[in-house]
């Protein structure tokens, strides 16, 4: 991975994916902080732009994300160029547009020209995320409001929260990441000069800006499958979770029902997973044929969708024991033509399991220990207590 010594950030490029290191040595945060240095733009904020918001006129923008929230999950789908990006009301006791950085209107204001299409007075958006040292910052890409596969009610919404015992609004933002590898220093000079400038810009961006066209920076997943490490959480907190989850569905003496109930979770968790699985039930644990869970998953709109079938496998296994060749044979057996499965698991999928779904192409959904907790955080059961409260509501249906 390309990295830019902190020296350097005043002359370089911006290049896709590349790490931009803080200072070396240096513990006060303002003293080795990159993006200033990097786009002269102010230090602190998830928006930052260079100069004053003086009418929303700006040569860019730059956002910065951590992608580690817990209440607010920014997101980057790279195989679609999607970028999800929550507003800086993040707590109690403003409204939504009331914040100190601004931030909310910033994104009001993007999205009402979007809506206009007055194009060519939104500034290009730079993303970057959190590197892994300190204050280093990893480039991710030039970002424009909206996406192809969200209507124009959907691309910015106000998302109700709870927090301490009060109720209060922040934005959902949807971004599309264009297929830009590099941008240019000349342009970054240029724009800060010149609000919105087309000179040296990128052809995507032109392309954006004239006709509002959106060519997404996508990214194709190689034929590879996940290793143990990479199906397992690693934070503390969320293997406490996952612990917590395994212990209450394991199957004991005292509980023999337990591997039932955690097919019940396993449904509840794929529902929440994907809103366009319509239907989803339960089978009879004397008779399942294979399967824990059946049902139907939409395509298409409301008046004119298909229905695909599916099936639905659960295994609340210990973490640390892997669900193996012989499950997952269990699992694509009693698959039809057209179908497709799901298997829900606490721990992980194994090496050899995990190689033959992919290089056979079976149609095999995964949901190991980490995609459980990113479902759940997501959903907002982000603390013990919400997750707690969750798995009552689950028993009393």
């Amino acid at each position: 991975m390309r990295e830019i010594a902190y020296q350097d950030l005043s002359s370089s490029d911006l290049y896709l994916d590349a790490i931009y290191k803080g200072k070396e040595k240096e513990k006060h945060y303002y003293a080795s902080e990159v993006l200033s240095k990097l786009l002269k733009v102010n230090n602190s904020g998830g928006f930052r732009y260079p100069g004053t918001l003086k009418n929303f006129q700006l040569g860019f923008l730059v956002l910065k994300t951590s992608f580690g929230h817990l209440d607010w999950p920014d997101s980057l789908d790279m195989e679609t160029g999607e970028f999800t990006y929550f507003g800086d009301n993040r707590t109690p006791g403003n409204e939504i547009l009331d914040t100190k950085k601004k931030g909310n209107e910033i994104l009001q204001n993007m999205f009402e020209k979007l809506h206009a299409g007055k194009r060519n007075e939104i500034p290009p958006i730079f993303i970057f995320s959190s590197g892994p040292v300190g204050n280093d910052m990893i480039y991710r890409g030039i970002a424009v409001p909206g996406t192809d596969s969200l209507r124009e009610n959907e691309d910015l919404v106000a998302v109700w929260k709870s927090k301490d015992g009060s109720r209060f609004q922040n934005y959902r933002a949807h971004f599309t990441v264009l297929d830009v590898e590099k941008v240019s220093r000349t342009w970054i000079e240029s724009l800060r000069n010149n609000s919105c400038s087309l000179e040296s810009a990128p052809e995507s961006w032109k392309l954006w800006v004239k006709k509002g066209v959106r060519k997404p920076l996508i990214s194709t997943k190689t034929l590879d499958y996940r290793k143990k490490e990479e199906q397992l959480p690693v934070k503390k907190e969320d293997l406490k979770f996952l612990r917590y989850i395994y212990e209450c569905y394991k199957k004991t003496k005292d509980s023999p029902m337990n591997p039932i109930k955690f097919e019940k979770f396993a449904i509840e968790l794929a529902r929440l997973m994907d809103r366009n699985i319509v239907k989803l039930e339960q089978t009879r644990a004397t008779a399942d044929g294979g399967r824990d869970g059946i049902g139907k998953y939409r395509i298409g709109l409301e008046s004119n969708a298909i229905l695909v079938d599916f099936a639905l496998e659960a295994k609340c296994y210990e973490p640390n024991t892997s669900v193996g060749v012989k499950e997952l044979s269990r699992l694509i057996s009693r698959l039809r033509h057209r179908q497709f499965g799901i298997i829900v698991t606490t721990s992980f999928v194994a090496q050899q399991a995990y190689q033959e779904i992919i290089e056979d192409q079976h149609p095999i959904v995964v949901i190991s220990g980490i995609d459980i907790i990113q479902i759940l955080k997501r959903s907002g059961f982000n603390s013990l207590g919400k997750l707690k409260r969750f798995l009552i509501s689950i028993e009393e249906k």
